[in-house]
């Protein structure tokens, strides 16, 4: 009888600690999909504890200024973390800023989610998931297309064999420019930095494709790399690249990345071929394609199950042990350890002009 009692009391406070909004720390206020937690705050997912921003500019003007009472932000990450003790961190910082934020998080135990991608470097990236092993944290990537819908239809039809076997994928992402579409100037500042963000458009855009294909690919990555990179815009863009052709050679499988600022309108699509047909990914929801020599009109996939819909749903299922994080899942450390690798040889190819041979081990 104590047995059953106690089982039913570890249930109902389990139950308890899951209806709570999780304890998030914001670190870095700079990037302007800041609004994803302003979303997540308002929907009740998380409640954020405190803020860190370095820069004096920012600390009070920002998209969580008079949403978050002005006590629970800081100057000194350290300082944050050690006096609201949250359950994880989210970066809203440059790229480069994502090493600090791990270095500070993981001794103290606490859960990290960036935005994409992973770092600045792949020596960046590969000492962030040193330090995430060796203290046991997660340490997850968020990408805008992980959530669509229509991603997640096209991979459990290739899984299926829906498409015969595949021999060609082609990923599309980006826009105008950040310049041209109004990215606020404190998110402009570290995003057209070569060092602050890693590079332009090859690694703005450059990473979801190489997410993407990595995920449809079940974790392999590709044997070579071999990557153009463009300035366009020079006197808009004078640092870094702003258009960026990425090819991927796998064994039996070519992926062709288009990362760009320069495109005519916003874009993150996708074409997937097989031998037994194609599908076209056009939006988050949308899919078409041809099938066994049919035509399939244009549709929408079926929505997302929570809290595979939403990257705060997520981070509060898995900090809570709610789900797992798979290695070949799409915020996971091992796919984007793969993403950084492919990014790190594209960069490295566009110099030479030679492919990139990627050895084996991450």
């Amino acid at each position: 009888m104590k047995r059953v009692f106690l089982i039913l009391l570890g249930t109902i406070l389990a139950f308890a600690l899951s209806a709570q909004p999780l304890r998030v720390g914001v670190a870095g206020v700079t990037h302007d999909h800041l609004g994803g937690v302003v979303s997540a705050l308002q929907g009740g997912d998380v409640e954020v504890v405190g803020v860190w921003e370095a820069d004096a500019r920012y600390i009070h003007n920002n998209a969580l200024s008079g949403k978050v009472p002005d006590a629970l932000f800081y100057s000194q990450l350290e300082k944050m973390l050690d006096e609201t003790r949250p359950e994880a961190v989210v970066a809203y910082g440059s790229i480069k800023d994502h090493l600090a934020v791990v270095e500070a998080c993981a001794p103290r135990g606490i859960h990290v989610m960036v935005e994409k991608p992973l770092g600045a470097t792949l020596k960046d990236a590969r000492k962030m998931a040193a330090l995430a092993r060796k203290y046991g944290i997660l340490l997850l990537t968020n990408y805008e297309t992980t959530w669509y819908a229509s991603n997640t239809y096209v991979r459990q039809q290739v899984k299926e064999g829906k498409l015969g076997k595949l021999f060609r994928i082609d990923v599309y992402d980006g826009h105008e420019g950040p310049a041209e579409i109004g990215c606020s100037r404190k998110f402009l500042d570290w995003l057209t930095d070569p060092v602050l963000n890693g590079g332009g458009a090859v690694i703005d855009f450059g990473c979801y494709g190489a997410n993407l294909a990595t995920w449809l690919l079940e974790g392999k990555a590709p044997r070579k790399v071999f990557a153009v990179l463009r300035q366009n815009k020079p006197s808009v863009y004078p640092k870094v690249d702003d258009d960026a052709q990425i090819m991927l050679q796998y064994e039996d499988v070519t992926v062709n990345i288009g990362a760009s600022w320069c495109w005519p309108t916003g874009r993150k699509d996708m074409y997937v071929y097989g031998l037994g047909g194609y599908l076209y990914q056009r939006t988050p929801e949308k899919v078409s394609g041809l099938r066994e020599g049919s035509f399939i009109p244009e549709f929408s996939a079926p929505a997302l199950p929570a809290p595979y819909d939403n990257s705060f749903r997520y981070l509060k299922a898995a900090v809570r042990g709610e789900i797992t994080v798979g290695p070949e899942d799409l915020s996971s450390l091992e796919n984007n350890l793969t993403v950084m690798r492919i990014l790190d040889a594209a960069i490295r190819s566009a110099r030479t002009g030679k492919a990139i041979t990627l050895q084996t081990q991450l």
